[in-house]
């Protein structure tokens, strides 16, 4: 698997310099709680499982993350707009959402530690035989997340702050952004009947091919992009207990654990 690799220095970058304290770990103290938001439709980083409850791979790291602080976690999950939209208004405390940071995104939130790192693939159904690679997605529709990197990426307008500047090996192609649980249905009902292909993570990408049985990637990886802890602007003594907290999550193998047992392998490296 690809590794990438970007330090909180870089993600600091993004990060106005103005430094001014919040009241987020005080509020988390007097609640005894910590407000965590995630995507309920991402699998395997966020869903709600056979029992209706909430689960993946970011709500572990989010009860890793509460835990380490001595807190109950409380999860929540208002929509990607509003996560990555910043103003949280002291709603929330932190999104462990699989959040690619980005100059725009980096404007309204800040992103204090990436935890991991996932390469993003080429999805086709099973019986395509005409995309074989990212080349040949030119002039097709491509399903991609709502406002996520793969639908910039698609869009030809993609950017990983601090890193050479993406290739784009294809020409126009229709991104088809919305839901992506609802994008690979619509795949796995043949080749060019709802979407062509999908850009997504290989974590999602391989879940929906073992749900589905219809799918497969094809190609070489595209880009492998890192992968982000939000916060809201405000708050920078959060920010580097936040940016701590995961350095010692990593540190003592509790990523590594998580991340083996959502993909039996290790996504979360070295990135810190």
């Amino acid at each position: 698997m690809t590794r990438f690799v970007l330090t909180f220095t870089l993600v600091l970058l993004f990060t106005p310099s103005v430094a001014w304290a919040g009241g987020t770990l005080d509020r988390v103290h007097a609640k005894g709680e910590v407000v965590d938001v995630v995507v309920n439709d991402y699998p395997p980083f966020g869903f709600i499982n056979d029992e209706n409850e909430l689960d993946g791979f970011d709500v572990d790291v989010a009860r890793a993350f509460a835990a380490r602080l001595g807190v109950k976690l409380k999860l929540e999950t208002p929509g990607w707009e509003a996560i990555i939209g910043g103003k949280w208004a002291g709603r929330w405390d932190i999104a462990i959402s699989s959040a690619t940071p980005t100059e725009e995104r980096a404007k309204v939130v800040n992103f204090p530690a990436v935890y991991y790192n996932l390469p993003a693939v080429l999805v086709v159904n099973k019986d395509e035989k005409n995309i074989k690679s990212i080349k040949d997605i030119s002039g097709k529709t491509v399903g991609v997340g709502q406002g996520s990197s793969y639908e910039a990426y698609v869009n030809r307008d993609f950017v990983i702050p601090g890193q050479p500047k993406i290739v784009f090996p294809f020409d126009k192609a229709q991104a088809v952004p919305g839901d992506e649980t609802v994008n690979f249905q619509n795949l796995a009902l043949g080749p060019g009947v709802r979407l062509d292909a999908i850009v997504a993570s290989i974590g999602t990408a391989e879940s929906q091919i073992r749900a589905t049985g219809k799918l497969k990637v094809v190609g070489e990886p595209l880009f492998a992009e890192p992968n982000a802890v939000v916060t809201d602007k405000g708050d920078l003594e959060w920010d580097a207990l936040v940016t701590k907290t995961v350095s010692e999550l990593r540190a003592d193998g509790t990523l590594t654990k998580i991340s083996q047992k959502w993909f039996h392998a290790d996504i979360v490296g070295d990135a810190h």
